[in-house]
């Protein structure tokens, strides 16, 4: 089953499955940041009240609005 990236805590990993439909802008800009399905992250850390949350993927630090990160669905490595 997969979850959205805001169900992962700090320091766990996980693995994009797909991308909720939606708003295409916001897909389309999730696209082009390299956010495909497939691609494996970790979760860096999580502002003070829990938003943006900042993963590290394909090698560089990334910070995600919510609603930006609900739209991932992920599965937990």
């Amino acid at each position: 089953m997969s979850l959205s990236l805001r169900d992962l805590g700090v320091g766990e990993r996980g693995k994009i499955t797909s991308l909720q439909k939606g708003n295409k802008a916001y897909r389309a800009k999730l696209l082009a940041m390299g956010l495909l399905p497939g691609t494996e992250f970790s979760v860096t850390r999580y502002a003070p009240m829990g938003d943006p949350v900042e993963i590290q993927v394909r090698g560089f630090s990334l910070s995600l609005r919510k609603d930006e990160a609900d739209m991932l669905l992920v599965d937990k490595l």
